[in-house]
């Protein structure tokens, strides 16, 4: 029987970051606004996140997904209107009563797909085809440019959390001689989003990329009755502090690289001096088709202590910031017999920062009667996605319909959702 090392078992099973310490180099953006933008990769249920009690169909619809309805402890937390919010986002909630927060209802993509990849694609484009550069990496090529000779700044990995950038070069860039833009996705890869002509740097922290402990049990279930893998990925996986989640089911605890984490770090490079700019995550977790009504509180506490996270690093450079929360598409508006629900349509997306004129839900409510709903089982859009990025764009940068028809092609004709913004 040959030899197996314990810990080269998982070598192949993850791809884990090995260079320490790095530093990052971008050039300075000519502004000291910020726009942050997050995707929740799985399509998250606008109905259960911001609740529209007021709407007497809600309760024959999903009777089993309303919060208040299911005991908790907190209730739903009052936006007025008839609208409340998941009690999970209790931070939310108070960057609501301070202006800070808006929520558009019943909004959704320019495209009709429930297939995640398709409506990512569309999403991430901000086209009405598919693209291969993405609307957020245009509006890096619609900014002003740096000016000449403006030196470029070397931002360390925050707060000494050892970590590396990777820096997408795919032309010199229109944002300074040294090739480097104003924007930075942070994480392992660049989402298609920023992806694009503009170059692009991405930051991670050094093991930011582990696979969640529910890979490694599908890994260690695929391989237990095997005599030479099944004890070596045990082992490997107890050395590296998982044994008894592999085992058990149990979720590791003490991670310094979810969204909190990574929103912190996030927000000590956005607040330098000539720092970037320009910043998107990406969250998963959202395709609750079971068990919704528990599920759903992990991903939603995470969104929320992220969002806290990023505000509070950010200090004075928060008022200058705007934050887009955005999903693929909703979900169905009934539930169905796992308690879950299935992919929809409309949804809701967040419009969060110090720059935001919040305090308000933002919508045109549709119904959620049969008749109402889109194809008999979804909430009807009402407000295109689009408008709300173009309204975000038009107030924080003041892009004007040239440079948004650059950013979304295809959607000259559609009108910027105003009043996002703060004046001034």
């Amino acid at each position: 029987m040959p030899t197996f090392p314990r810990r080269s078992a998982l070598l192949g099973l993850t791809t884990m970051v090995t260079m320490g310490g790095a530093s990052m180099a971008l050039a300075a953006a000519p502004t000291e606004r910020r726009l942050v933008v997050v995707i929740l990769r799985g399509a998250m249920d606008g109905l259960s996140v911001v609740v529209p009690h007021g709407d007497p169909d809600l309760m024959t619809l999903r009777p089993g997904l309303v919060p208040q309805a299911m005991g908790q402890p907190n209730g739903m937390l009052d936006l007025g209107g008839g609208f409340a919010l998941h009690p999970a986002l209790t931070g939310c909630h108070a960057m609501f009563q301070a202006h800070e927060l808006a929520l558009v209802h019943a909004v959704a993509g320019n495209y009709r797909v429930r297939s995640h990849f398709e409506a990512q694609d569309f999403l991430e484009s901000g086209a009405d085809h598919r693209l291969t550069s993405g609307w957020l990496n245009r509006v890096a090529g619609v900014l002003p440019t740096a000016p000449p000779g403006r030196p470029m700044v070397q931002t360390p990995s925050p707060k000494g959390v050892p970590g590396q950038t990777i820096v997408q070069v795919s032309a010199p860039g229109p944002h300074g001689d040294d090739g480097l833009s104003h924007a930075i996705a942070i994480g392992n890869t660049v989402p298609l989003l920023l992806r694009g002509p503009v170059p692009v740097a991405n930051w991670a922290p050094h093991g930011g990329g582990e696979p969640s402990p529910d890979l490694f049990r599908t890994i260690l279930a695929l391989n237990q009755k095997d005599t030479l893998m099944g004890p070596a990925i045990t082992a490997g996986l107890r050395d590296r502090g998982f044994g008894d989640e592999a085992t058990r089911g149990g979720p590791k605890d003490g991670s310094r690289f979810g969204f909190p984490g990574l929103a912190r770090a996030a927000g000590e490079m956005l607040k330098m001096p000539g720092g970037p700019r320009l910043a998107a995550f990406e969250l998963g977790g959202w395709d609750t088709h079971t068990a919704q009504m528990g599920r759903l509180n992990g991903p939603l506490k995470d969104l929320d202590a992220g969002l806290l996270a990023l505000k509070t690093e950010m200090g004075d450079s928060w008022r200058q910031t705007a934050v887009l929360v955005m999903t693929e598409f909703g979900r169905t508006a009934r539930m169905n017999g796992t308690n879950g629900t299935d992919h929809g349509t409309a949804t809701v997306a967040f419009v969060a920062g110090g720059a935001v004129a919040g305090g308000r839900v933002v919508t045109t409510w549709p119904g959620l009667k049969p008749a109402q709903l889109f194809e008999n089982r979804d909430l009807a859009p009402t407000t295109d996605l689009r408008a709300v990025a173009k309204g975000i764009l038009a107030g924080h940068f003041g892009l004007n319909p040239a440079a948004l028809a650059r950013v979304f092609p295809g959607g000259d004709t559609l009108q910027p959702v105003s009043g996002l913004i703060r004046a001034g």
